[in-house]
């Protein structure tokens, strides 16, 4: 074309066409337009960190984004699904997150971004909402709440999921997924952290070892140019060290619930945590840190499978005086086996306490145990409201009831109790937790709602065992001694030369006019002559 002249108007915009074409990154930074919150509508100017990412998103299938706070990654898959829209046809995109409304998001970000595009490049629409749109050339996207059956409608040609860790029943949307996009459909999957152990924390980790076929994308809050120390910090004060962590950080070990501070798990597996001296079994899954002695008292607590293959059992042995983890077992194993296991290790352990779960399969190891003749077996009141330490006590007193059911019941009322006894010892670092098998499981055991659980594709088997054995060691076994040193009175004070008559000295340590007689807190008489058979 000669010197000073003009290109024709239908060859810049061809130019311009295939230049967008190519690119998304060309089509986004020069003719797209997003919603700012104090500037209205501006051009979307690309940091070098999104650029790199929308690179990755065309020429990866499967694309998973551990993202910080406000890194503008949503409005960039909004963007991305418009260019796939507009000039690829029949393009099939959906959009799923927690809820309808945050799912919507997406669908709004690229309605306002195709409504301020030129108009040779804006396509015709055929449907338009909340929800939905719709071109002309039969590509489409489409908003929806976390439900299976979305992901299982038609073909996909890109499944885009925003906040994947906080979806629940994520595993199951991404396996319905799977036939509709096996033909060359793409995802992305977005999201801050939200604890370990759930799909998106798993995925993650699999892009680690490549046992997996995603791309791993981490955006980390330093990324942004914008952003300094100075910032960070006051994410800190504003949100606090542990919110702060999961949106700022990626940081995946601060983030979730977690029932016991990941911090304080992290310095047990530095400090505490040891290979045992000894592993048997044929899969090696008894493990002996220290050999009995013969000086000590021990406690055995047990939880016992389900039966449904979902979870294992397991126990724990513990030095009762020092709190100390001297052995534990993990493992499938019949119920007569485990049975005769428990027996041989509690009678190897100096006759120790036995304290076996009583739910479900939990009675018929107890009846090989029971059938075994072990005598220093745990019981439960069967009657008990709540089992806090005053009724654990009174209990103990009070054998005329005979109301004992063997092993330990965990119920609505008694499970948070327990689970809460655990986190203040593991606070207080007042246990010595040796096992990696068991301080795993308390990672993964985090806050769902008002519950204590593991988290999906987790069990919790070593975590339960754990917090029976050390409320019995703090309940039962504490009030064993107490219960001695109250009969050492009694019959000291029988051997005085006190007058009985005055009863002076009973009624200063609570006991009645009847020297066998003992008023508890709640003004309730005890009768104590038990102690003298």
């Amino acid at each position: 074309m000669a010197d000073g002249q003009k290109m024709p108007l239908r060859e810049i915009i061809k130019q311009e066409y295939t230049e967008c074409l190519k690119s998304p990154i060309y089509f986004m930074k020069k003719y797209c337009k997003i919603q700012h919150p104090t500037l209205g509508t501006i051009p979307f100017h690309l940091y070098p960190f999104q650029e790199k990412t929308l690179e990755s998103f065309k020429n990866e299938q499967f694309n998973i984004v551990l993202k910080a706070r406000q890194m503008g990654i949503s409005t960039l898959v909004s963007g991305y699904a418009l260019w796939l829209m507009t000039f690829f046809t029949d393009k099939s995109i959906l959009c799923i997150a927690i809820n309808q409304e945050t799912a919507k998001n997406i669908v709004t970000k690229v309605t306002h971004m195709a409504d301020f595009l030129p108009s040779w490049l804006r396509s015709e629409c055929t449907e338009k909402n909340k929800l939905s749109m719709r071109f002309k050339n039969g590509s489409n996207i489409r908003a929806a709440s976390s439900s299976v059956d979305a992901s299982r409608s038609s073909s996909l040609s890109l499944l885009i999921v925003d906040e994947c860790a906080f979806i629940t029943n994520m595993e199951e949307i991404w396996t319905a997924s799977q036939s509709t996009i096996t033909t060359g459909g793409r995802s992305i999957l977005l999201s801050t952290p939200n604890g370990i152990g759930n799909f998106f924390h798993k995925t993650w980790v699999g892009t680690q070892d490549a046992s997996n076929e995603f791309n791993p994308i981490n955006l980390h809050w330093s990324l942004h140019p914008d952003r300094d120390q100075t910032w960070r910090d006051l994410q800190t004060k504003n949100l606090g060290e542990k919110d702060a962590a999961q949106e700022c950080d990626c940081d995946f070990i601060s983030s979730g619930r977690s029932v016991v501070d990941a911090s304080l798990l992290d310095w047990y597996k530095d400090n505490l945590a040891s290979e045992p001296v000894e592993k048997r079994g044929a899969n090696k899954e008894y493990w002996i840190w220290e050999y009995p002695n013969h000086t000590k008292d021990y406690v055995v607590a047990a939880d016992v499978a389900r039966g449904d293959g979902r979870d294992k059992s397991a126990f724990h042995v513990f030095d009762v005086e020092n709190v100390k983890q001297v052995a534990e077992f993990k493992g499938e194993v019949e119920t007569k086996d485990f049975g005769n296991l428990l027996v041989a290790v509690a009678s190897e352990f100096n006759g120790a306490l036995l304290v076996v779960e009583n739910a479900n399969i939990g009675w018929a190891v107890l009846q090989q145990i029971i059938d075994k003749g072990y005598s220093n077996l745990y019981y439960t009141q069967r009657d008990f409201q709540y089992i806090d330490e005053f009724t654990q006590h009174t209990n103990k007193l009070n054998r005329q009831e005979k109301k004992q059911v063997p092993g330990f019941t965990t119920s609505i009322k008694t499970r948070p109790l327990i689970i809460s006894k655990m986190e203040s010892y593991i606070r207080e670092k007042e246990v010595e937790i040796r096992s990696e098998r068991t301080l795993d499981e308390l990672f993964t055991f985090v806050w769902n709602g008002q519950k204590a659980e593991a988290m999906q594709g987790y069990n919790d088997d070593l975590v339960m065992s754990l917090c029976i054995a050390l409320w019995v060691r703090d309940t039962a076994l504490r009030f064993r001694s107490e219960n001695i040193e109250t009969q050492k009175s009694l019959f000291d004070y029988m051997g005085s030369t006190t007058n009985m008559s005055s009863g002076a000295n009973y009624r200063h340590s609570g006991l009645a006019s009847n020297p066998y007689e003992m008023k508890n807190q709640h003004g309730q008489s005890e009768n104590l002559e038990w102690l003298l058979d």
